[in-house]
């Protein structure tokens, strides 16, 4: 039996703030926006290639806005992720990696998997990490 992980729940305190930043700001596809307009609200959204989606709303969850932390988005180019946010408006961290000597500026030197992070925040102050997975470089 195949088990997936298809919904993740994002607390959010303003529904269409937290809808414009994922949709228009980050580049989440709009799925699904739905609701009685009092009591219940939800808006689902997928990241770009991902089998899983988020969801923003009212009376979705009990949980705080904000106290998401650490979402993983995964690319397979840390450069091109970060430039493509930054270049939406996204404020997002530089890219850095984890060296013998802790985190260091830059994307890993030898791009090996999972080692090179850059990171941003919502509205709300959930927080999300993009990191480097498969990042292929052609041979000349």
């Amino acid at each position: 039996m195949d088990w997936k992980l298809e919904l993740v729940v994002i607390p959010v305190a303003d529904v269409d703030r937290a809808k414009k930043f994922y949709a228009e700001d980050v580049g989440f596809t709009l799925d699904y926006d739905r609701g009685n307009g009092e009591d219940f609200r939800l808006v689902q959204l997928t990241p770009k290639g991902s089998g899983c989606s988020v969801a923003v709303g009212l009376g979705i969850t009990d949980a705080a806005p904000g106290s998401a932390r650490e979402l993983h988005l995964v690319v397979p180019d840390i450069e091109a992720a970060r430039a493509e946010l930054a270049g939406r408006g996204v404020d997002i961290s530089q890219a850095r990696h984890l060296g013998p000597d802790g985190w260091a500026p830059g994307p890993d030197p030898g791009r090996r998997d999972y080692n090179s992070v850059a990171d941003f925040r919502d509205p709300d102050g959930n927080t999300w990490i993009v990191q480097e997975r498969g990042h292929w470089v052609p041979s000349r």
